[in-house]
């Protein structure tokens, strides 16, 4: 191998082992409200990931997701949601987002700032679960972690927060 390309193959592998091999593990994201949240504070926590965005027809589901959120969050439900211009129905900023959720939803669970979710600029977490079978193809996306940090399932835009599906799966995680 030419003593060129070796640098750069270290510098890949080493990038490479460094990403979590389960969500347990811990990814960060900057806050919306300022800070940083570490997935790894919730290891032992089931954590439905949701990728969002303020102008996107399915934008009503944000009531789903606190209802969902309120309902299973005291035996350790933990939703998660990343606003992403991926699709291009996200605000402009994260002000706009922040404010137009606390108006129309009044939301209190977690959320990032705007954050990629595909492609190569997609955050670790949106790697790593594409390494393990789930990229989001829309927004309102949903990925649920299990509290051993493995990927457990997910779903379209179109499975509602407070469907059977999402529901029997996190309960099974809660006994």
């Amino acid at each position: 191998m030419p003593r060129f390309i070796a640098p750069f193959a270290l510098a890949a592998i080493t990038a490479f082992a460094a990403l979590p091999v389960a969500a347990s593990d811990g990814f960060t994201f900057d806050s919306i409200d300022g800070g940083t949240i570490d997935t790894g504070d919730w290891q032992g926590q089931p954590v439905l990931v949701v990728n969002t965005a303020s102008r996107c027809g399915f934008t009503p589901q944000f009531d789903g997701l606190q209802e969902l959120y309120d309902r299973y969050r005291d035996e350790g439900l933990v939703v998660l949601t990343v606003p992403s211009n991926d699709f291009r129905q996200e605000l402009g900023s994260e002000q706009e987002v922040k404010d137009f959720c606390e108006l129309n939803f009044d939301l209190d669970m977690p959320m990032t700032t705007i954050t990629h979710v595909t492609g190569t600029d997609a955050h670790p977490l949106y790697q790593w679960l594409a390494d393990e079978g789930f990229t989001p193809g829309w927004n309102f996306n949903k990925a649920l972690i299990g509290p051993d940090g493995s990927f457990v399932s997910g779903w379209g835009a179109a499975t509602k927060p407070m469907s059977n599906a999402i529901t029997s799966k996190i309960e099974a995680l809660l006994d």
